[in-house]
């Protein structure tokens, strides 16, 4: 009698839901794989400013480098 609970519930698990949960993980898994124009403007913009950064964070060090060159070992 136990296992008659434990059967039919898996049972209709794997009958109904199973199936839909797998073919709603695949499909959007494979959407995925590109970025859409908006997502590309944003990937690009956030390079840009990603290379603006390091360029700044290179003028900084360069400028304790001149002016205080032991700061790195601090």
């Amino acid at each position: 009698m136990s296992t008659l609970f434990l059967a039919i519930p898996l049972t209709l698990f794997i009958l109904f839901i199973l199936p839909v949960w797998l073919w709603l993980h695949y499909n959007n898994r494979s959407r995925n794989g590109a970025l859409s124009a908006n997502e590309q403007q944003q990937l690009l913009q956030l390079n840009d400013e990603a290379q603006r950064m390091r360029e700044r964070i290179q003028a900084l060090e360069a400028i304790l480098d001149a002016e205080h060159p032991e700061w790195r070992n601090r």
